[in-house]
Order: structure tokens, then sequence, then C-alpha cells
């Protein structure tokens, strides 16, 4: 299946490691250079900003999606192809999910988790069945994955991780799946 749209889960906060943003503004220029159209909170700060501006430093087109409660707190950005307000943070998650073919996590904090897990739940449940990717810059998410991992080796998971997750420690590994 051609990727068309790509979510991108990630924080609303740059982090510790330079590498981060790096990777997210990497991310970005491989995006617009594929016609992948970005599909996103609808921040502009931190990670999130830094992705959503990448892309369109490449005249990518990008659509972000942001609950009202957030407009001031995530700088909405302004800027994009597309900004879509919703009334809270359950409807801007389904419409991320709807817009996107696949779907990326990059560094990020509770609500990166919480988006993950809801998206693994999804397509666990056969709500979707949508490709999700982890980038691992920096190892930033070794522990989660070994997680996931004690989840399937105790049975817990309906069905292998391999088949849910891809793991990617660069942004350019994308390319294979793209």
């Amino acid at each position: 299946m051609r990727i068309n749209s790509l979510a991108v889960f990630c924080g609303s906060k740059n982090g510790n490691n330079p590498l981060f943003v790096e990777e997210a503004k990497a991310l970005g220029h491989l995006l617009a250079s594929k016609k992948i159209t970005l599909i996103y909170g609808g921040g502009n700060k931190g990670i999130m900003g830094a992705v959503s501006n990448a892309v369109l430093e490449k005249n990518g087109k990008v659509v972000g999606i942001i609950p009202e409660i957030l407009k001031e707190r995530e700088h909405h950005h302004n800027g994009i192809t597309e900004l879509i307000i919703v009334e809270n943070m359950h409807t801007r998650k389904k419409m991320l999910y709807e817009k996107c073919n696949a779907a990326i996590i990059l560094p990020g904090g509770y609500g990166t988790m919480d988006e993950f897990f809801e998206l693994l739940t999804w397509n666990q449940l056969n709500i979707h069945n949508k490709k999700t990717f982890i980038l691992n810059t920096a190892g930033f998410y070794n522990q989660l994955v070994a997680l996931v991992k004690t989840m399937e080796d105790e049975g817990f998971l309906y069905d292998k991780v391999a088949d849910k997750l891809v793991l990617l420690n660069h942004t350019n590994e994308l390319l294979q799946h793209l």
C-alpha cells in the first residue's frame, strides 16, 4: 500500500537531545520530497513544530488537528496548509487516525504514549489496520520496545509485535517502507 499521508505523533517540547529535532526535520524533508501529507497535532513548538516547519520548507502539505484547549499551550500553527480546530482530544485522535494511511511515533511524553497505545489498541481490535513506525532516535524507545516485547512473550498480545510495529533507528530507514 502506498503511503500518501503519515500521522506523526511526537512531543510539543524539543527534549534534551538535539538529535530529536534533527531527525524530526529530516522526516519533514523526506515527507515533502515524497509528496506525503503530514498529519499531526497542529502545534508550532517542540518536535511537532520542527517536523511541520521542515515539511513547509520544502513546499509540502501539512494538516494539523488541535483541540481548542491546546491552541495556546502548543502554539497552534497558523502557517500550515490546513488547521482543524476540534472540541477535544478524543476528536483530535480520531481525526488523526482517519486522515492517515500510516503513523510514526517520534520522541515525546505522555500525550505521545497515549496516542501510540491507542493506535496499537485500535489496530489489535481491527478498528483499522495501519502500519505503525517507531523512530527510535538515539535509543529513546529501547525500554518501551522491550516492554512491548515482554507483553508479547508473556502472552498478553493477540498479534506478533513485528506484524504491527516497525522499528526505525534513523529517518532514512523509512524510505524502504514507502
